[in-house]
């Protein structure tokens, strides 16, 4: 009984051990060769107008820094906004001081799993700032930007400002080739720069129009600048129209290599016989062999031990 004991374990822990290799070996190369993919959405925003003013007070002799955005959107998420006024608090006595007006302003920021994309679309538009509320920063008739960013291609990005533009009460032309001035007496200056477009690899920008302002609003004018606003100088950038963009992983780029062996091909009519003691052999033979050594050495330990109780 003892006998039967011994060598029923020996037999069953041989087979466990051979069954074992066998099953690791696979298993151990499928893990080797496992690779984790990572997505990368594409991302994209789009604003109509944003500002970041100093507003210099009369009375208290203090600086006022004055920041507002307008239809300000921002995806994966997909997202669009169309509101047609902005206002600023804090320099009219308490009361909203409207620094846009428009017939359409329209931002929209799209994403999907092979395109991103920011748009802008700003029409019959008026910009005031604060201490000029009679007299507009700067009149425009159209105004687009768009950045588009589709996996694998290069961005692209393209803003425009069409129609007559007109700053602080003069028509003006705008030019890509470099900024334009405009200066008034008395008033102050404005600096555009018309279009600007940035792109890399995978990323894009547009920026139809940026000003930077000063302006130093007479307070004795009633016509043009207003004593109740308690507006001494105002200085800063407003830009019209921005749009951008970051494109999605290229899926072709991004997949994990392929870990199958290429497939043995050999003529028809070849003999095979050459090849095998390349070809005969596997990633698996090494546990094959292993497993197959243990069971002989189980199985001659208990071999050994039985004719010792016999004898």
């Amino acid at each position: 009984m003892n006998g039967n004991h011994f060598r029923m374990p020996a037999r069953r822990l041989a087979t466990v051990a051979t069954a074992s290799a066998l099953a690791a070996g696979p298993a151990a190369l499928a893990g080797a060769g496992a690779a984790h993919a990572t997505t990368d959405h594409g991302r994209a925003s789009a604003v109509v107008l944003r500002t970041g003013l100093d507003v210099s007070l009369l009375n208290k002799s203090v600086n006022v820094p004055l920041a507002v955005s307008l239809n300000e959107v921002q995806a994966p998420q997909s997202a669009s906004k169309t509101a047609l006024t902005a206002e600023l608090d804090g320099v009219a006595g308490g009361k909203p001081f409207a620094v846009l007006g428009a017939d359409v302003a329209a931002a929209r920021a799209t994403v999907s799993a092979s395109r991103a994309e920011g748009s802008v679309r700003l029409a019959h538009a008026k910009l005031h700032v604060p201490g000029l509320p009679l007299l507009s920063l700067v009149e425009v008739e159209t105004v687009t930007a768009q950045a588009t960013c589709e996996a694998g291609k290069q961005p692209v990005a393209s803003s425009n400002v069409l129609g007559a533009v007109t700053v602080l009460g003069k028509r003006v032309t705008l030019t890509a080739g470099g900024p334009t001035e405009v200066k008034v007496p008395g008033v102050g200056e404005v600096r555009l720069d018309l279009s600007q477009r940035q792109t890399t690899s995978r990323t894009a920008a547009a920026t139809a129009l940026e000003l930077k302002v000063s302006v130093n609003p007479p307070p004795s004018s009633t016509s043009r600048g207003d004593p109740q606003l308690n507006v001494a100088e105002v200085e800063g950038t407003l830009t019209l129209a921005r749009a951008t963009c970051e494109s999605p992983a290229d899926p072709a780029k991004s997949a994990p290599p392929s870990t199958d062996p290429a497939p043995d091909v050999r003529p028809q009519g070849a003999p095979g016989e050459a090849g095998l003691a390349e070809t005969g052999g596997s990633s698996t033979t090494p546990y094959i062999a292993g497993g197959a050594l243990a069971l002989v050495v189980t199985g001659g330990g208990a071999l050994v031990l039985a004719r010792r109780r016999r004898g």
